[in-house]
Parts: C-alpha cells; sequence; structure tokens
C-alpha cells in the first residue's frame, strides 16, 4: 500500500473510531481529562524536531539575551520550551522574594529585585502557603470560583505576611547591567505584567512570554485588554497563547501569551531582520514553524533548510 493510500485510510478509519471513542470517554467521565491531555501533547508536538544543529550553525557563539521575570524556580522551570534548548541562553534571572531567590540556581546575573513602571518601594503580598501566588496586588475570592478554587483550600490564599520590595524599572535594570538589548523577556509576576511593560523603554524583545489574567484573583489588576493594546502600541502582536491553570467554565481564568514584534510593518520588520539569527532561533525553539515559514517569505529570507520539517501541531 502507498503512503498516500495509507494515510487516505488511516484517516477515514479514525473518523469511524473516534466518535465511538469520545461517546465511551463522556460516559467514563473522563472527557475532559482526554482533551486536555491531548491539547498539552499536540501543542508541544514540534518538540519531535530536534533543531539544535540548525540554531547552533545559526547563533555560532552568540546567546539569545533573555529575562525571567518572576524566576522562582529557575529558567524555564515551566518546561514551556524543551530543555535541550536551554544552553543557547544567557538568562537575567529576578526574583523578589529572598527566600526563593536563595534556592535558584546562581547564574551571571541573578538579581533579588522587583520590576514596576518607575523606581519605588512596593509591598508584596505573602501566601506562604502558595509562594508562587504571591503578588503586589492583593488577593480576593471572588473569581476563585472561576479557578476551580474550592472553598476547602481557601486558606491557601490568605496573605500570611507583607513584605516591602526594591523595584526598578526595566530598562533602569538591563542599562545597570551594560544589557545593549533583550531577545526573550518572560513576565510571569501575577498581575503586574502590565505596570512592568511600562517600564520597557527602549528595549523591543524578538519574543515575549507574558501571563495574562482573564479573570484575575487579585484586587484591581489592569485588565487582559490594556496589557494586550499596550503591547500592540508597542509594535507586537499575539501569535501563541496557552491555557493555564484551572478552570470551572469554557472561558481559561488565565492564559500564557506569545507576542511577536509585528512582521507586517517596516518597524517590526526592520526590529526582526536586524537580529535574523535570534529570531529564527526562538521561532524554532518556541515550535513556531509554519509561521516562521511564512514571516521568512514575506522577507525575503531563504527558508529552504526548513521545507523538510512538517509541522506536526497541524497533524
Amino acid at each position: 500500500m502507498s503512503k498516500k493510500l495509507f494515510s487516505k485510510f488511516t484517516r477515514s478509519l479514525a473518523k469511524i473510531i473516534l466518535p465511538l471513542l469520545f461517546k465511551i470517554f463522556i460516559k467514563l467521565k473522563i472527557n475532559r481529562r482526554v482533551i486536555n491531555y491531548l491539547n498539552e501533547k499536540s501543542y508541544f508536538s514540534n518538540n519531535i524536531h530536534n533543531f539544535n544543529m540548525i540554531i547552533k550553525d545559526l547563533l555560532k557563539d552568540k546567546k539569545i539575551i533573555s529575562l525571567d521575570v518572576g524566576a522562582q524556580g529557575g529558567f524555564n522551570s515551566d518546561n514551556f520550551f524543551h530543555k535541550r534548548y536551554e544552553p543557547f541562553f544567557e538568562d537575567i534571572l529576578l526574583e523578589p522574594i529572598k527566600s526563593e531567590f536563595e534556592k535558584m540556581p546562581k547564574k551571571k546575573y541573578s538579581i533579588c529585585k522587583g520590576l514596576w513602571s518607575s523606581k519605588k518601594v512596593k509591598d508584596l503580598y505573602i501566601l506562604d502557603n502558595r509562594l508562587g501566588s504571591s503578588s503586589m496586588y492583593k488577593i480576593e475570592n471572588k473569581n476563585f470560583d472561576l479557578h476551580n478554587i474550592k472553598k476547602k483550600n481557601y486558606d491557601d490564599f490568605k496573605i500570611t505576611r507583607t513584605i516591602q520590595v526594591e523595584c526598578d524599572t526595566l530598562e533602569n535594570v538591563l542599562t545597570e547591567l551594560n544589557i545593549e538589548s533583550l531577545d526573550y523577556l518572560k513576565i510571569d509576576t501575577q498581575g503586574a505584567e502590565f505596570e512592568i511593560l511600562q517600564g520597557l523603554g527602549k528595549y523591543r524583545p524578538l519574543l515575549i512570554k507574558v501571563e495574562a489574567h482573564i479573570f484575575s484573583m487579585y484586587r484591581d489588576v489592569p485588565s487582559w485588554n490594556n496589557l494586550i493594546n499596550n503591547l500592540y502600541k508597542l509594535n507586537y502582536v499575539t501569535v501563541d497563547w496557552k491555557e493555564i491553570g484551572s478552570h470551572s467554565t469554557r472561558v481559561p481564568a488565565e492564559m500564557d501569551m506569545i507576542f511577536i514584534q509585528n512582521f507586517n510593518n517596516d518597524e517590526g520588520k526592520k526590529i526582526i531582520l536586524n537580529s535574523k539569527e535570534k529570531f529564527i532561533s526562538l521561532m524554532l525553539i518556541f515550535g513556531q514553524l509554519s509561521l516562521l515559514k511564512v514571516i521568512m517569505q514575506r522577507l525575503g529570507l531563504d527558508y529552504e533548510k526548513f521545507k523538510p520539517f512538517e509541522d506536526k501541531y497541524f497533524n
């Protein structure tokens, strides 16, 4: 049987089997778990490709300069991209909670400090039972139901103490470190993302991963619409998002969102072309294979070497 006929046969078989399986999953009350599992596996399906050799050839001896804001657990602790790619990064870690900062692996750039839209001292509300949920905004339970938090667990989200944190702008911190340009920015700060981005200044990362709160657990957090509009004004476009946490409805309470420079206008094209090797590397690392091919074609870049790689996300 030819490859084409086999593919057609398996697709026809799937059309028969999958509806039957789904009915069984519903009966067993595991349909949501199965869908979540498949979504998770599908999201990272391009990890089947190993782009190490291509990225090594692109970067030569250069490193992708990254800033991890809210670096509890260390760089890429959420495994958002495959660990095989971590050596390509020169990571700057910022974590304001001293006890968590001391647990982190020490890097060339590790800073125990907070970020904000201006230089000031801010209150940080600590949740000792869930340190990762500590925030510069006070927590409240009005949206706990949308986050699928049970009443028996409400005590885990109580503020146990308040500490004062020295904050500065992102631009000031990087300038003091003599960092000329930033390639990758990750912000996970439980609601402070909007304020931090106000301090971006002259820096324009090639790719930004930011946590967006659709229904925040924190009081007075700027709307996620404001967050996205601010990034739009900075010439960024959304290219991907992933639900995080637990949800009791079809609406995700929070998401990780990926932004890149707008490749459809001159400003974005210039930034991408000035660092094309790092941009291509980041897009491969984050599994954006199909979009990368489109962008390279539009910008007149040679994408022949990527043609053999099929985007497994769309299988």
